[in-house]
């Protein structure tokens, strides 16, 4: 792999793990979710970058 390829990309790798950790231990904490609370933990994780995003924008009740 190119050297510049991978400065690209170990940030967003970071940010990305950074992402799905914090959405994880939000969705640990929170009571009540929009759907079932597995439901969600599917979407973080398989779901990569989008996934933390969908659930903080749709998942969470307010």
């Amino acid at each position: 792999m190119d050297a510049t390829l991978i400065q690209l990309l170990l940030p967003l790798g970071v940010l990305q793990l950074i992402l799905i950790v914090i959405a994880l231990i939000d969705l640990r904490k929170i009571d009540e979710t929009n759907g079932p609370k597995w439901m969600w933990v599917l979407i973080i994780i398989f779901f990569n970058f989008i996934g933390p995003i969908i659930y903080f924008i749709i998942g969470r009740r307010t």
